[in-house]
Formats: C-alpha cells, sequence, structure tokens
C-alpha cells in the first residue's frame, strides 16, 4: 500500500476551524484524503488523472460515501468540475505531485528505470501521449531541451543523440532499452542520476506536469474561500521553484516601482504565506518511507479584502 507523506502535518496546516469542503486534487490511493476525512466533518472533492487510483481511492473511502465526492479530472480540468458541482468556494487545496508508489512498483505503467516494462509513462492510460511516442518521434532538439528543462541533465544533447541512433534502427519501446542506452552514454559514477533525471523529464513532457500544475495552482487560488488553505507537496526543485514563486507573486501585492509615494496600480495580495520554510519529513519518517526524503510541503492562506 501506498504510503503518504507529511499525513499529520498536512492535516494540521490544511484544516481550520472554518473547514467546510475541502478538495484533494491527487487522491491516489487515498491516504490524505483518509486522514483529512477522519478529522473533519465536511465534504471532501477528490480528483486524480488516473482512473485505477481513483478506483483503489473509492474502495478505502467507502465508509465516508455521504462526505466523498470523485471525478476523474487533471488539474486544469478542475475548474469546470468544481462548476458542474454548483461549488463556488472551497476551504482547502491539497496537491501531492509525488509519484505515488502504485506507478513505480507496477511495471506495467513503466515509469522506473528499475524494473522493466513497456515505455509508457501516461498517468491518464486514456491519453495518446506515451513515452514511446515522445523518444520515437521527438526531434534531437526537442529531446535535449525536455532532458535540459525537465530534467536538468548535464548529457542530455549526447543522450538525444544516441536516441536517434538507436530508433533508427529499431523503435524504443521497453524501460531497460532507454535505461540501457543512457548507461552506454554517462559515465559510471553519474548513471544512477542520470537515469533518475532522464525518466523524470520524460514523465514531465508526456504528462504536460509543470503546465497542468501552473493551472491547478490558478484555479485553487480562484475558488479558495477567505481563510481557506492551499497546500502543496513537491518532490523536485522544478515543481518547488513554480509553487513558491506563484505563492510569493499573491503574496506580494502591489507591482508599483518603488519610487511611486502612492500605488496605482490597484493589485492587492491574495494569500499570506503560512510556511515561511517548507514542512519536511521528519527522520523517523525518512527512515520508514525512504521515497518521503525528498518531500516539502508548502502552505498558503486567502486573504480577505472585505
Amino acid at each position: 500500500m501506498h504510503q503518504p507523506v507529511l499525513v499529520k502535518e498536512v492535516v494540521e496546516n490544511l484544516l481550520t476551524e472554518q473547514s467546510k469542503i475541502i478538495l484533494d486534487a491527487t487522491v491516489g490511493a487515498g491516504g490524505h484524503a483518509e486522514a483529512i476525512l477522519s478529522k473533519f466533518k465536511g465534504k471532501l472533492i477528490c480528483i486524480d488523472r488516473d482512473q485505477s487510483s481513483l478506483q483503489i481511492a473509492e474502495r478505502r473511502l467507502a465508509r465516508f460515501k455521504n462526505r466523498v465526492k470523485f471525478g476523474h479530472r487533471r488539474f486544469s480540468q478542475m475548474g469546470d468540475f468544481l462548476s458542474s458541482l454548483n461549488i463556488k468556494e472551497v476551504s482547502g487545496f491539497l496537491f501531492d505531485l509525488g509519484l505515488c508508489s502504485l506507478h513505480l512498483d507496477d511495471p506495467q505503467r513503466g515509469f522506473s528505470f528499475q524494473s522493466e516494462g513497456p515505455l509508457d509513462m501516461r498517468m491518464n492510460q486514456s491519453q495518446p501521449k506515451s513515452a514511446t511516442l515522445v523518444v520515437n518521434n521527438y526531434s534531437v532538439s526537442e529531446l535535449t531541451m525536455i532532458l535540459s528543462k525537465f530534467g536538468q541533465e548535464r548529457f542530455s544533447r549526447q543522450i538525444a543523440r544516441a536516441i536517434e541512433n538507436l530508433r533508427r534502427r529499431s523503435p524504443i519501446t521497453t524501460t531497460s532499452q532507454l535505461r540501457s542506452l543512457v548507461e552506454s552514454v554517462v559515465n559510471p559514477r553519474y548513471r544512477i542520476k542520470s537515469l533518475a533525471r532522464v525518466f523524470q523529464a520524460i514523465r514531465i513532457e508526456v504528462n504536460d506536469e509543470l503546465n497542468e500544475l501552473k493551472e491547478g495552482l490558478k484555479t485553487a487560488i480562484g475558488f479558495l474561500a477567505p481563510g481557506g488553505r492551499l497546500g502543496v507537496i513537491s518532490y523536485h526543485s522544478l515543481e518547488y521553484g513554480l509553487i513558491k514563486e506563484q505563492m510569493r507573486k499573491e503574496s506580494r501585492g502591489c507591482i508599483c516601482p518603488p519610487h511611486l509615494p502612492i500605488c496605482g496600480c490597484g493589485v492587492k495580495a491574495t494569500l499570506r504565506i503560512i510556511t515561511k520554510k517548507p514542512i519536511v519529513p521528519s527522520a523517523e519518517e525518512r527512515e520508514e518511507n525512504p521515497r518521503s526524503r525528498s518531500a516539502k510541503l508548502l502552505v498558503a492562506e486567502k486573504l480577505s479584502h472585505n
């Protein structure tokens, strides 16, 4: 069973006395959702882009059936989903951006370089774009950009050229093929980190993760009720930087040049940042669940301008 990270910290920081409706935007196997439902009396909306995860969460949360609603949605579809439910305000949003163990531990999903499986990496298995499509159809320049931008991989150009050379002979369709290719290019001392970066970069491209996250944060801030909380758990620097910058932007308010004596823009802050520093797992949690070691929780609260 997937172990959710920072469960106690999420509940403590996300729920307030005013909490009525919470949206778990990445319900996964339902670990955070179960803890939230156990601690407050309101309603929980659970969405996920992975249908198989939703089914697991539905079974896990069956005893809360009168207080929970499920939707097979991406972050960018969250606003339309809330509108279809006639919900105008939400007391809290939770995003847990990490890969679920259900994904990593299933070789058929193709997320891990540590097991043999098809080169898939789709969080939503009904979408057409897969890792196989990306690896076999993107140009060398496109692959280089993806590996460099989304994986921060120093050998991005060499790996992209190696991909092109191999796919000329036959399509690259399995995780082991991609792993062997990376290992043939990268110095042994850097291989594990390069493999992690390459698989991360391709996964981000397949699932359009950063654009989806931007849309999700924008929607969440728009729907948050005054005093409502936004909590986001990230696992790598690209996500963390995007979240941190968005929260800072929404907490700054006035964007006038500093030399102006009075504000002329009228822009007001919409958020108050709760976590001046990110909340990270304790040593005990990291020991019990090594996959939690890179998790960082950021929390902000919606301001009222009434």
